[in-house]
């Protein structure tokens, strides 16, 4: 990718190059890479999420569920593959889920590659260069989201946000998503954290592998370590980002199902620290976890690391592995997961987001509660 990179016109944080003399670009930011100073800055990828967090008035908007949405779009995702089987059928529908999230308010798109492996494609009969050709295509999906919201901001006089979408120039970054071990399994492990005693932290290493390789290649904005259910895939991660000299910056999430540790029963202090030790990671924090835990969670992760602190949640709604399907009438509303979004950032959240069965409303109401706590703050 580097070599690519020996004179380019780019815009830190996602925003799209201003179009000289084009008044409409609210506040773009146009920089000359040299290929000296694209290296400095991968060199400073640590900054990154505190650059983006500041340029983000000091909190950001993760987007919501991916599958929930791609269901309603039409989508039949009963299969292995789940939602990354619509990397194979139906990419448009990935595309319009990335911007219907855009126009809810989201800052961070994370991209259809959770239950995409090179492993699970080869299963369904695909060669390993179609598996990554499908992998590189999730990060490519994202991007290009991203590039026609900014064009529909471009044809508006100015940022407008109204109860329908919200077309507001801001950094938005992509970031690559890497489901566990457990997810491929597709069994519900990821839900347990359960692997047995014959998967070690070399298995893992060799499992995930190529798969982050082929992600970085893609040029996300950060690499996603999503649904971590315990400590020797945190461990995993850890070591893999420093064996493979990975420049992009990553963030680690877990999973809670009692409110204190990791769903297999590892201690969050503990799977935290490892987080906090990686200095390739940028952001900590949980993810497809009941929202009534997250306060507590956020204030035990508070306990073992500065950097910032990520969470988006389930809907609160309980997943059966058994029969693979979310037990109705278990979660919360929009409205009351929304009502906890403000807690969150006082014990400690910078980014917020939600997670399986949460949807563009669910964003929508994040951005405007985070766009309100903003506005109070601003007047202090």
């Amino acid at each position: 990718m580097v070599q690519q990179w020996h004179r380019a016109t780019v815009a830190p944080s996602g925003i799209p190059p201003n179009r000289r003399g084009d008044g409409r670009h609210c506040g773009d930011l146009v920089v000359e890479f040299s290929l000296a100073t694209y290296l400095l800055i991968q060199s400073m990828s640590s900054s990154l999420m505190t650059d983006f967090l500041r340029q983000s008035g000091g909190a950001a908007v993760i987007d919501g569920g991916l599958a929930t949405e791609l269901e309603r779009h039409g989508a039949d995702l009963n299969d292995p593959l789940w939602s990354a089987k619509c990397l194979l059928t139906s990419p448009h529908l990935i595309r319009q889920v990335h911007l219907d999230y855009l126009e809810a308010g989201a800052d961070i798109l994370i991209s259809a590659s959770y239950q995409a492996t090179i492993q699970g494609f080869e299963a369904k009969g695909f060669s390993r260069e179609e598996s990554e050709t499908m992998l590189r295509r999730s990060v490519e999906i994202a991007r290009e989201a991203r590039d026609m919201y900014f064009e529909r901001c471009s044809k508006s006089s100015c940022d407008s946000v109204t109860d329908d979408r919200i077309l507001k120039h801001r950094p938005i970054l992509v970031a690559a998503s890497v489901g566990s071990y457990g997810a491929y399994l597709a069994d519900g492990s990821e839900y347990s954290g359960n692997y047995g005693d014959a998967i070690t932290v070399e298995t893992l290493k060799d499992f995930h592998r190529r798969r982050v390789q082929v992600l970085v290649e893609s040029a996300p904005d950060l690499i996603a370590f999503e649904t971590i259910p315990n400590k020797i895939e945190a461990q995993a991660y850890a070591e893999l980002l420093e064996e493979e000299n990975i420049k992009i910056p990553a963030w680690f999430s877990f999973n809670s199902k009692d409110g204190v540790n990791v769903v297999s029963g590892d201690s969050l202090l503990e799977c935290a620290s490892i987080a906090e030790s990686c200095k390739r990671v940028v952001s900590v924090g949980i993810n497809c976890t009941p929202p009534r835990f997250i306060s507590g969670l956020i204030l035990i992760i508070k306990k073992v690391t500065a950097k910032p602190i990520l969470i988006y949640p389930n809907s609160g709604e309980f997943y059966d592995a058994d029969r693979k399907e979310w037990v109705q009438n278990t979660g919360v509303s929009d409205e009351d997961f929304v009502s906890y979004v403000s807690k969150w950032c006082e014990v400690g959240a910078s980014l917020v987001g939600g997670c399986c069965r949460t949807t563009p409303n669910t964003i929508k109401g994040i951005y405007r509660t985070l766009s309100n706590r903003s506005s109070v703050l601003s007047l202090r």
